[in-house]
C-alpha cells in the first residue's frame, strides 16, 4: 500500500502504518485491534472502502458553503427564550469575548509559575476582588464549575470546618438541579439532608421550620436568594441568625445581577456565598462552560478549607514592587494530599477573566440599572400575562426577574403551551409542575434586558392564541 489510501486516514500509507505497528510491538492491524470482538471490527478491505463524505477531499470554500448551507435550516427563534430556572439570556457586549479572545489569556492554564504568570494571576486576582466587593464578602476563589458543584463544595467545606456534625438544612424552594448535584457530592460522606417546606402562600422558607430543625447536629443552612421561583427571600438574615445562634454555618446562594438592587449576602451574615457567574458576561454557551462562584467571610477557619486557588497580593523579594502568587493550596496535586479541601482540577478561570471585564464595564451604576430593567421586565410581564387568564401569582411575595405562571385556569397542559410556542419561534418557559406536583400545570418564566416589551406582549398574545386554538376559550 503505497501513498494515502483512503482520504480521511492521512496514516493509512502502508510505510507508516508498518512503522508504527512495529513501534508498538505488534504483527499487524488485526493483532493491535485484538482486544476489539471481531464482530464489530472492519476489515481492513472493509475500511479502505469506507463510503462517507462526499467522495474526495472538499477545498475550504466548498467546506464553508455546505456547512451554511445546513446551518441555514436551523430554525431561528424571534425573541431571546425565556426559560429560567438558573441560567439566563443576557447580553454580552463584544469587547468581552474580544479581550478573552486575547492569546494570554485564552490559552494560558493555571498559573504555576508566578514569576512568568503575573499578568494572568492579576488578572484572576481583580476577578476575585470585583466579586468580593458585589458580595460583600472578604474571600472569592478562582473558581468553581458553576453554581450547583460550588454548593455541594461549600457543603463539604461546612462539614469539614464544623467537625463531627453531619446535618445541612436546606429549604424545598431551592434549585432543585443544584440540590441534586450536592446530595451527588454529599453521598459518600453520610451528610444528612433535611429539607424544610416553603409557605405555599408567600413562596419563601418557612422560618418557623427552620428554627425547630437547626441543632447542635447541624453543620449548615442553606438559602437561595432570589429563590428558584425568583421570589425574594425577606427572611434571609433571620434564617442566618438561627443558624448562628447554634453555631452552625450560614450558606447563601445568589444570582449575581440581583445584587443590582438587592443587599448583598455579607450584609445579610452569609459565612458562605456561592452562585454563578453565567450572568456576568458569559452568555448561554449551550449549557457550558460557566463560573462557579466561591466567597466566604474573613475567618481562617473558612479560608483555609475553601476548595480551589486563591491569588494573592504580595510584594518581591527585595519589597520594592507589588507580585501576585497563588496562596493557601490545600489542593490534592500539592502538598495536602489525601487531606486536600477538594479534587477540583480544573478552574474557570477565563470565564472568570470575563466576568471580570463584563463588571468593570458595567460598573455599580451600569449593574444597579440592568437589575431595575430585569426586575421591571418581569413585573410588566407578570400583569400582560395576567390578563389572558393565567395564574400570575403563584405566590404572593415580591420577586426579581422570574415568576412561575400556573395554567391551571385555563384548564390546558403546559406543554401544550410550550408546543405551540415552538412552532411560532418562541421558546417558552420552564415546566416545574414535574419538580413540584403541588403547583399543578406550572412553568418558570424568566425576563431580562434581552427581552422587549415587544417580546413579552408578543409572548402573551402567542399563549391566547394557543389557548383559543385548544378550544379553552
Amino acid at each position: 500500500m503505497e501513498g494515502i489510501v483512503h482520504p480521511w486516514l492521512p496514516n493509512s500509507s502502508g510505510k507508516v502504518i508498518e512503522k508504527m505497528l512495529k513501534t508498538v510491538g505488534v504483527e499487524n492491524i488485526e493483532e493491535l485491534f485484538s482486544d476489539i470482538p471481531e464482530s464489530v471490527r472492519l476489515k481492513l478491505e472493509d475500511w479502505l472502502r469506507l463510503d462517507i463524505g462526499f467522495g474526495r477531499p472538499l477545498s475550504e470554500i466548498e467546506v464553508r458553503r455546505i456547512a451554511e448551507e445546513r446551518l441555514s435550516k436551523n430554525r431561528v427563534f424571534r425573541t431571546p427564550p425565556f426559560m429560567g430556572g438558573g441560567v439566563y439570556p443576557h447580553y454580552v457586549p463584544p469587547v468581552v469575548r474580544y479581550i478573552i479572545s486575547r492569546g494570554e489569556f485564552l490559552t494560558a492554564y493555571t498559573p504555576y509559575q508566578p514569576e512568568i504568570s503575573q499578568g494572568l494571576m492579576q488578572a484572576i486576582f481583580e476577578y476575585q476582588s470585583l466579586i468580593a466587593e458585589l458580595l460583600d464578602m472578604d474571600v472569592v476563589n478562582a473558581s468553581m464549575y458553576d453554581w450547583a458543584s460550588a454548593l455541594a463544595e461549600a457543603i463539604l467545606m461546612a462539614i469539614r470546618v464544623k467537625k463531627g456534625r453531619r446535618k445541612v438544612v436546606i429549604p424545598a424552594n431551592v434549585n432543585p438541579f443544584h440540590k441534586k448535584v450536592a446530595e451527588t457530592y454529599a453521598k459518600p460522606h453520610d451528610i444528612i439532608f433535611v429539607e424544610v417546606p416553603f409557605n405555599r402562600y408567600t413562596g419563601e422558607v418557612n422560618v418557623e421550620q427552620v428554627k425547630n430543625e437547626v441543632d447542635n447536629n447541624t453543620a449548615a443552612v442553606y438559602v437561595q436568594y432570589p429563590n428558584f421561583f425568583g421570589i425574594v427571600e425577606s427572611n434571609v438574615k433571620e434564617i442566618f441568625e438561627i443558624a448562628h445562634e447554634k453555631d452552625a454555618l450560614a450558606i447563601a446562594g445568589v444570582y449575581p445581577i440581583s445584587l443590582g438592587i438587592l443587599k448583598p449576602p455579607g450584609e445579610l451574615g452569609a459565612d458562605i456565598a456561592v452562585g454563578d457567574g453565567q450572568s456576568l458576561g458569559l452568555g448561554l454557551n449551550y449549557g457550558g462552560p460557566y463560573l462557579g462562584i466561591f466567597a466566604v467571610r474573613d475567618d481562617m477557619s473558612l479560608i483555609r478549607q475553601m476548595p480551589g486557588r486563591l491569588i494573592g497580593l504580595t510584594t518581591t523579594l527585595s519589597g520594592d514592587d507589588k507580585a501576585f502568587a497563588m496562596v493557601l493550596q490545600t489542593r490534592e496535586q500539592h502538598i495536602r494530599r489525601e487531606k486536600a479541601t477538594s479534587n477540583i482540577c480544573t478552574n474557570e478561570a477565563l470565564m472568570a477573566i470575563a466576568s471580570a471585564v463584563y463588571l468593570s464595564l458595567l460598573g455599580s451604576e451600569g449593574l444597579r440599572k440592568l437589575a431595575e430593567i430585569n426586575y421591571y421586565n418581569a413585573h410588566y410581564a407578570q400583569k400582560k400575562l395576567s390578563e389572558i387568564g393565567v395564574n400570575t401569582r403563584v405566590f404572593s411575595s415580591d420577586f426579581f426577574n422570574e415568576f412561575p405562571v400556573s395554567f391551571d385556569p385555563l384548564g390546558i397542559k403546559y406543554e401544550r403551551v410550550h408546543e405551540g410556542l415552538l412552532e411560532k419561534g418562541i421558546h417558552g418557559g420552564l415546566y416545574i409542575g414535574n419538580l413540584f406536583r403541588e403547583l399543578g400545570e406550572t412553568a418558570l418564566f424568566a425576563f431580562t434586558e434581552m427581552h422587549t416589551k415587544q417580546d413579552i406582549d408578543l409572548l402573551a398574545e402567542s399563549i391566547a392564541s394557543i389557548v383559543r386554538g385548544a378550544g379553552r376559550w
